[in-house]
């Protein structure tokens, strides 16, 4: 009979024991913020019930094998499994662990999309392409009429009026380097598109990461907090039993309340910095974001060459920029030469009435040919050095530019570096500080408990998973420049 009864007593403290950490893991998996619509109905329902504990106390005094059977279908019972949200909850657990950096690419899409500054330069290109028609035109042509108040007498009759019209024409080949130069000037404005939207989605990922950190750090505190709460619970038993004093509450009190004003502090910063995402993306401040429930450091490549960083659109600006120079060159070349014009003059003759004659009052038409020569051309070969000077300037420009980028990016490089070993290193932090607070345990077993020291190794542990959360924050960071500098 004793043994029956501690049989029971064993089965009702593993049910107890199951029914605790599935109540756990469900509570947790509930917490997790991409799958809380999941969860609006439950995935898993716990179902324990008087009808489902009687059959199992009715089965003690069975054999061994009939007590496994009935045991095993106590705790399929226990469970009632929902499989179609089971499917749906394995799915997007996979995914958005997976896909937090599709998630950010959504939102540098729609900041690009949505970007005020982006759609102003892409008017801008839009002028400069625009002005390919402009300078394509060839020059005015001119119509001038004139009439004489004095009639010139003729031998064919008096003259009394004239009309002209002429059109002046660019040397061959003129309108189309005017059009090559203005397209060169476009393709500079397309690539400061290019430019300032790498600058943008550098600006979005670096706010994305800042939120990340500010959520887990606010995670971070909450959880500290709580277990500060169940350590204060431990000190109210403790001085009941002469374990502990009144100071050791007051202290766990003080020390929530600091972490209270830290959390509320974390909190304003992440409406701040929120603000700041959504003004990338030209929507209201107050809009929420999928942020992911981990990051980790699984980057190991972290080799850089020189030529994704030549593909730079910061550095290919300054090869738009030359491109365009020896188009205004040829340009300047096909201005120096001469300009042809055509032209037609037309005069209307009075008959003569005093005497019969040939071709008497026939009106007159001239055509006309015109050159315009450039002889004094000092504009265009003054022109010519300027372009030449201003070569040189790009070349040494680009040469300076290309130094800053290897300069950034191997900061980012070794920035990278370090990130990791910081995280390296308050990763095994953590593991001696947890292996710490198990030793405190033990030893409150014992009778001897410090509530100080508890508070040391909680705030070391606070400061190891804050540390670790920023070496995360300044990793994806860097990790963005380098992106933003060679792809």
């Amino acid at each position: 009979m004793k043994r029956d009864i501690n049989r029971t007593e064993k089965l009702k403290e593993t049910v107890q024991i199951t029914i605790s950490i599935l109540s756990f893991i469900i509570n947790k998996l509930k917490s997790t913020f991409y799958l809380k619509s999941i969860f609006n109905s439950s995935l898993f329902t716990i179902r324990v019930s008087f009808l489902t504990i009687k059959p199992l106390l009715l089965i003690i005094h069975s054999p061994l094998s009939t007590f496994n059977f009935s045991f095993s279908a106590y705790i399929f019972s226990l469970i009632s499994f929902h499989y179609k949200k089971a499917l749906t909850f394995i799915f997007l657990l996979f995914f958005f662990h997976l896909s937090y950096a599709q998630q950010l690419e959504s939102y540098i899409k729609e900041a690009e999309q949505n970007n005020p500054k982006i759609q102003a330069f892409e008017l801008r290109y839009a002028i400069a392409n625009e002005k390919t028609n402009e300078v394509s035109t060839i020059p005015n042509t001119q119509f001038s009429a004139g009439y004489f108040v004095s009639e010139p007498e003729t031998r064919t009759g008096a003259q009394r009026a004239r009309f002209s019209v002429q059109q002046m024409l660019p040397w061959f080949g003129t309108i189309t380097a005017r059009k090559n130069y203005v397209t060169s000037i476009a393709e500079t404005e397309y690539v400061d598109i290019t430019i300032l939207k790498r600058k943008l989605a550098l600006s979005v990922s670096t706010s994305f990461y800042q939120l990340f950190s500010l959520h887990k750090k606010q995670k971070v505190v909450d959880n500290t907090i709580k277990l500060l709460q169940t350590y204060e619970k431990l000190a109210l038993t403790s001085i009941e039993v002469g374990k502990a004093s009144a100071v050791d509450v007051l202290r766990l009190q003080i020390r929530q309340n600091e972490l209270k004003q830290k959390k509320e502090i974390l909190e304003q910063e992440y409406l701040s910095e929120l603000a700041v995402f959504n003004s990338f993306l030209n929507r209201k401040s107050n809009i929420d974001i999928v942020l992911p429930t981990k990051m980790d450091l699984s980057i190991t490549d972290l080799s850089w060459n020189e030529e994704g960083l030549s593909l730079n659109p910061e550095l290919l600006k300054y090869d738009k920029l030359y491109k365009s120079i020896q188009q205004s060159e040829l340009l300047n070349q096909k201005e120096r030469a001469p300009q042809i014009g055509f032209g037609l003059d037309y005069v209307p003759v009075s008959q003569r009435s005093d005497m019969v004659m040939r071709d008497n009052g026939k009106d007159i038409i001239m055509p006309m040919v015109s050159v315009s020569i450039p002889i004094f051309n000092k504009q265009y070969t003054s022109k010519t050095r300027q372009n030449k000077l201003r070569q040189q300037e790009i070349e040494a420009e680009k040469k300076e530019k290309e130094n800053q980028l290897k300069v950034l990016l191997a900061k980012a490089i070794s920035t990278m570096h370090i990130a990791k070993i910081q995280f390296k290193t308050q990763e095994e932090n953590l593991i001696q500080t947890k292996n710490a607070e198990q030793i405190l345990m033990k030893n409150y077993e014992t009778g001897t408990i410090n509530f100080n020291d508890i508070l040391d190794i909680q705030e070391l542990q606070l400061k190891f998973e804050t540390q670790q959360i920023e070496s995360i924050q300044l990793f994806y960071t860097q990790a963005a420049i380098q992106n933003y500098l060679t792809n």
